[in-house]
């Protein structure tokens, strides 16, 4: 850990699996990111519950005394699907409201493994980010090679004309904890945004159930 290190980021949005996977190594992964986040006084911003990955890095979070906040829809709230609480909790209702809340509450996004909720909510950030509605770093801890087939698929993208090179920097990778910090905290948008930064506010992003009649 950099115990001496004190990062730009107040909060990070932590991506990650409600199971711990098959191996240690992803439950290493989960508590070093979270040793790394107390070392450097960051807060934690989760989907909520104390199940799996989410359950180990939340409850290292708040052991080492940072600010945990897990927004949660209505349905996942019962114990019986995300375990106790940890931290503070928002309940929110539905599953578009949680991304849109963890998002303007955070700084930068970081995905640990998971399965398909994570990588749909780390895509969504990103091509929030192309999108430019913000410019906050997003990162992939890339545990032994767990993502090297998704940033095999966004280089091919770039190869066949889908993704503008520029775009395909907004993916950060890295296999460690601190590694990956280290690249986002040196992260600049490089790319041009689909639309102006100024004309996307967060708070305005309409949701199905949401919209004015």
């Amino acid at each position: 850990m950099e115990s001496n290190s004190r990062s730009k980021f107040k909060r990070i949005c932590v991506f990650c699996g409600s199971n711990p996977g098959h191996r240690k190594v992803f439950s290493d992964a989960a508590i070093e990111l979270g040793n790394e986040l107390v070392s450097r006084k960051i807060d934690l911003v989760y989907g909520g519950g104390s199940v799996g990955l989410m359950g180990l890095i939340s409850q290292r979070v708040y052991q080492g005394g940072c600010h945990v906040l897990g927004v949660i829809p209505k349905a996942l709230v019962p114990i019986e699907i995300s375990g106790e609480s940890v931290g503070d909790v928002k309940i929110v209702s539905d599953m578009h409201e949680r991304k849109a809340e963890m998002a303007s509450q955070a700084d930068a996004f970081i995905a640990l493994p998971g399965g398909y909720g994570t990588m749909e909510e780390t895509l969504e950030m990103i091509t929030w980010a192309q999108l430019g509605i913000h410019k906050k770093p997003v990162g992939l801890l890339n545990v032994e090679g767990y993502y090297n087939s998704l940033l095999s698929l966004f280089d091919n993208g770039v190869e066949e004309g889908f993704i503008k090179p520029g775009a395909r920097d907004i993916v950060l990778a890295a296999p460690t904890a601190g590694e990956l910090l280290s690249k986002m905290e040196q992260y600049t948008p490089s790319h041009d945004h689909v639309a102006p930064h100024e004309s996307w506010h967060m708070e305005e992003l309409a949701y199905p159930g949401e919209q004015s009649p």
